[in-house]
């Protein structure tokens, strides 16, 4: 019996991988190869966007296309030069090209670039939300761009070499690589420089190198900060005179948006009837002018809930506690909310509460929760927060499912579409823009609902708070314009429907009395003076009176309307 086992390995290995000397490759030739094919099939993206320059039907611009094309396969063969040992090449070749794959794929179906902000958005992505995100034209894609290279290249032994003789070849190679990317860049280097200096979006759509330049960016993130300790914030806040003898205690709900943008909002000036509850209102105050802080959850969240402010943030050395911490350290009760995927580290010395995973079959169809079971049991979870600290004041956030892509046709009940048809597939492309517009415009109509429930909420609480209610969203979202979906481009070259952004505030006539803040005053000033993001940890402690030094009043977006004395 060993000696069958014995002769069956021996027969597999002589199938999977023939020694005769003509089908041997060397590892120079898989890496030429396989770059040849990451920079020509597994990049349509980028040689689209390249043909769309000006002058490309040129001479000249066909010299460009080419030299850039060489420079892109050099690239990848320098990387892969590291690489290029017996054992290592094909794992190597094989890791790239499906990073390349899924590359394209996500490029070509929604217009994205890569880089790390991106990453870390995809990594922080649930498996609900990665869910959706499948689908057959997916496998499709990765197959066609992965199959063929590796069905030829597994199907060659590498040859063998020695460890010298070995390292001297893929010494050649990088030095070759640099080489050739040196050369083109000389020969086209006016128009290299000038095509990257103003259009930037090509440099995310060199694939894969994209994605190994933004997991570099990431692995090394802790060389170029802190990320071990946390720098403390706010440990001096206390809370204000108006909470000196008070006879009710704010209570303020924060709910944070989710892939909002402002032009789809009715109640800031969109054709369409989207916000019918929230339009009828005559207590509400909308900043038209407002922007965020990010294209993606996973940089806007944790940059909204900062003191730094958008350019701080990003230039930070260390992280910070955020205001949920000064809010707690000033004595308040806080409670996180969760719809979404997450607070993204903001609340994580308090903890949250997951209504994903609740079972509730009206509210929770197909597993997955709309935005108003966040209001369920609310009276309940308050109760169990400190008494103390609820005598003093209470926030409440919660972070909605919002209008999250590319399902958009989830986050909406049936008896809210009012806009058909809709989109009833992830894979955008299969549908009309119409159709995607339909689906987005029903979850705002959802918003809609879920907002105006939660100020009838409030508003029943006036017996025993002052209470008050702040919509902001974390970014915007593109719908199919310039055939770009989702969000997630680098800020620098994201469309404004991926930053323009809602944020609402509605305060009782209690609060307004408390905070000095009057709406009608809000209701002028907000109309179209630009804010962003950078205000909303100064506003948020504005209006609840919290004094630190941390707060900055010329970042507070209602100062401007608060009643000097108060």
């Amino acid at each position: 019996m060993p000696l069958l086992l014995q002769l069956f390995a021996l027969g597999h290995r002589a199938v999977a991988h023939p020694t005769h000397p003509s089908r041997e490759i060397h590892p120079a030739w898989a890496v030429v190869l396989a770059s040849a094919w990451l920079a020509t099939a597994c990049n349509v993206p980028l040689w689209r966007e390249v043909a769309a320059l000006p002058g490309h039907g040129t001479l000249r611009g066909w010299g460009f296309a080419l030299a850039f094309a060489i420079i892109v396969t050099a690239g990848n063969a320098a990387l892969l030069s590291f690489l290029a040992w017996r054992w290592t090449l094909k794992p190597a070749i094989t890791v790239m090209l499906l990073m390349a794959a899924f590359g394209a794929y996500f490029m070509l179906a929604y217009g994205i670039a890569i880089d790390a902000s991106m990453l870390v958005n995809m990594m922080q992505t649930d498996v609900k939300e990665a869910g959706d995100l499948l689908n057959w034209r997916m496998l499709a894609t990765v197959l066609a761009l992965t199959a063929p290279p590796l069905l030829w290249l597994y199907r060659r032994p590498v040859r063998r070499m020695h460890a010298f003789r070995h390292m001297a070849h893929n010494g050649a190679l990088l030095v070759g690589a640099v080489v050739v990317i040196v050369v083109c860049l000389l020969l086209v280097f006016q128009d290299f420089a000038s095509t990257m200096r103003n259009h930037t979006k090509l440099r995310y759509l060199i694939n894969p190198l994209n994605s190994v330049y933004a997991l570099g960016n990431i692995a090394t993130k802790p060389l170029r900060m802190d990320t071990r300790t946390l720098m403390p914030l706010g440990r001096d806040a206390q809370l204000g005179a108006s909470y000196a003898g008070q006879q009710k205690p704010p209570l303020l709900v924060l709910v944070l948006g989710e892939t909002g943008r402002s032009m789809n909002f009715a109640l800031n000036g969109y054709a369409r009837p989207t916000t019918p509850l929230l339009s009828a209102r005559s207590d509400l105050a909308t900043a038209r002018n407002a922007w965020s802080c990010g294209t993606s959850t996973a940089a806007s969240v944790p940059c909204m809930f900062s003191h730094l402010g958008r350019d701080g943030f990003g230039a930070r050395k260390a992280n910070y506690e955020s205001l949920i911490d000064v809010l707690h350290h000033a004595g308040l009760a806080v409670l996180w909310l969760d719809n979404q995927a997450g607070c993204k580290g903001v609340c994580e010395r308090i903890g949250e509460v997951r209504t994903t995973a609740l079972k509730d079959p009206a509210l929770c169809p197909d597993g997955e929760c709309l935005d108003p079971i966040m209001l369920k049991d609310l009276d309940q979870r308050l109760a169990e927060l400190p008494t103390e600290q609820r005598n003093r004041g209470t926030v409440v956030v919660m972070h909605e499912m919002g209008s999250h892509g590319p399902a958009y046709f989830k986050r909406s009940a049936a008896d809210l579409k009012k806009f058909q048809p809709e989109c009833l597939s992830t894979n955008l492309q299969e549908c009309t823009q119409e159709q995607v517009v339909n689906a987005y415009d029903n979850s705002i109509v959802q918003t809609d609902q879920f907002l105006d429930s939660v100020i009838h909420w409030l508003s029943a609480q006036s017996g025993q708070a002052q209470t008050a209610m702040i919509y902001v969203s974390d970014h915007g979202e593109s719908l199919g314009e310039n055939n770009i979906y989702l969000h997630g481009l680098p800020y620098s070259i994201a469309p404004d429907a991926q930053k323009h952004v809602p944020w609402i505030t509605w305060l009782s006539p209690a609060m307004q009395a408390r905070s000095g803040v009057s709406t009608p005053c809000l209701q002028k000033d907000l109309a179209e003076r630009r804010i962003t993001h950078d205000g909303y940890f100064h506003s948020v402690l504005g209006l609840m009176d919290v004094q630190t030094t941390a707060y900055r009043p010329d970042q507070d977006i209602y100062a401007p309307c608060r009643q000097p004395g108060t």
